[in-house]
């Protein structure tokens, strides 16, 4: 029979996300969740101390003439104290929480985890090339050794030349460029049905590792010296993201370093699905999984229904 640790460990199976903050290895976002799941399922009740049966013996005297009689054998049920758990320890020492597309130590956003069986999951998640939107802030004007705004500075440059219009150009180029490279590492003939098939479902991209694809790239907000982009890619990592940015200071004749980058989806996973720093408990954990469940079996249903008979 399973113990209650055991079926609230069950229910916290499965994938689950939360928001990195900036300033935070996800190792320690990691460690955190996993200290904290710990303590969840180890502060259940416990099961009873299972119960053994022993004999006691008593001495007896005669009460007339207080002379000793013989001894006499009483059944008594005891706990085994070496099943207790402050001899054995808690029920789980150690739960694996694994993790997916890392986020670096000055990046925040969606980071996705796993529990259990979930890493299975996890797993075919990534088998099936998902796509990550990011949010990219920069600012115009300085040039730094890491690409981003903390950096060394190397080089300063002017911007008022800089106009809205040859930044969506650049970034028109860069997107022509990116979108050749998915076409060339998809590994798929772009005249056959499987080709349109895969793009009509948005699956279309590179076969196994590749170099860092953008399927998406415009401008949010312009205001000089500062801009945002909203980015979508495959097989990225955040210091490539950094380096576009610098890449299109040079192209406007300029310069340019990363102010900041935030993931806001990976693959099904999105910022409104994400649990904050305070929410990093085992209850938080479960409802979250539960819902991800939920979504699941909609979402499949949903396929199912929108199946085209052959």
């Amino acid at each position: 029979m399973a113990t209650p640790a055991v079926r609230l460990f069950r229910r916290l199976e499965g994938l689950f996300c939360v928001y990195k903050p900036p300033g935070v290895h996800w190792k320690l976002a990691r460690d955190t969740i996993e200290t904290n799941i710990l303590k969840g399922v180890n502060a259940t009740p416990s099961v009873p101390l299972p119960q053994k049966v022993r004999f006691l013996t008593h001495g007896g005297t005669d009460t007339e003439s207080d002379t000793p009689k013989g001894l006499t054998l009483s059944a008594v049920s005891l706990p085994v104290l070496s099943k207790h758990p402050l001899v054995v320890g808690p029920e789980f020492q150690h739960v694996k929480v694994g993790v997916g597309h890392r986020l670096d130590a000055q990046s925040s956003g969606v980071l996705v985890l796993a529990i259990g069986n979930g890493n299975r999951a996890l797993q075919d998640l990534y088998s099936t090339r998902v796509t990550r939107d990011y949010t990219v802030e920069g600012e115009f004007g300085t040039a730094t050794d890491d690409f981003s705004h903390t950096g060394r500075v190397l080089e300063k440059s002017t911007y008022d030349h800089i106009t809205l219009d040859m930044l969506e150009r650049v970034l028109a180029m860069l997107q022509g460029v990116n979108q050749k490279a998915l076409l060339t590492y998809s590994n798929v003939d772009m005249r056959s049905q499987e080709a349109y098939e895969l793009a009509a479902q948005g699956l279309l991209g590179p076969e196994g590792k590749s170099a860092p694809i953008l399927t998406g790239l415009r401008c949010v907000h312009f205001q000089l010296p500062n801009f945002t982009l909203e980015v979508q890619c495959l097989n990225e990592t955040q210091k490539y993201l950094r380096k576009v940015v610098h890449e299109i200071g040079l192209e406007l004749r300029s310069t340019a370093a990363c102010k900041g980058v935030r993931r806001t989806r990976d693959g099904p996973f999105t910022l409104h699905h994400s649990l904050i720093r305070h929410h990093w408990t085992a209850s938080d954990v479960m409802q979250a999984i539960r819902k991800y469940h939920s979504f699941k079996k909609k979402k499949n249903v949903h396929t199912e229904q929108n199946k085209v008979p052959v």
